[in-house]
């Protein structure tokens, strides 16, 4: 049955008894819960009041918008500047040298049309780097 004779004795326990490990975590908890909101009182101060000052504010990033009508490789894409229309690549990449030169700070949105090849996208992606920037943002809308 269940009981044990002396000759059992003998053996060692291999059993661990986590029975007090559970009663010390479970104090643990305890102590935690009383005092966490002791720990969150906040002190009330009256700030000093100031004039209103402007921001600083970095410059807006530089809005790339490329255009298609089709998918197309050879399909001819409108590219534009902050809407400006640019004629070529050389030309985007000249005016991207001049803005960097005025703000070394420079970013670019990059708007893709969903109609333009991906080769399209890379061409002007490497004219932006060409011109030496480096921050450059692929802007995608929601469906």
């Amino acid at each position: 049955m269940g009981f044990k004779t002396n000759a059992d004795d003998d053996d060692a326990v291999s059993e661990i008894n986590v029975t007090p490990l559970v009663d010390v975590m479970l104090v643990l908890v305890i102590i935690l819960l009383v005092t966490a909101p002791l720990v969150t009182q906040s002190v009330n101060v009256t700030l000093p009041k100031t004039a209103a000052s402007k921001p600083d504010i970095p410059k807006e990033p530089l809005q790339i918008e490329i255009k298609g009508t089709n998918c197309d490789i050879n399909a001819k894409a409108e590219i534009s500047l902050n809407k400006t229309p640019i004629s070529n690549l050389s030309a985007l990449e000249t005016t991207l040298t001049h803005e960097l030169e005025q703000n070394p700070d420079v970013a670019i949105h990059l708007w893709g049309d969903e109609n333009v090849s991906y080769a399209k996208v890379e061409e002007v992606v490497t004219a932006v780097t060409n011109a030496g920037i480096s921050k450059i943002s692929f802007v995608t809308m929601e469906k």
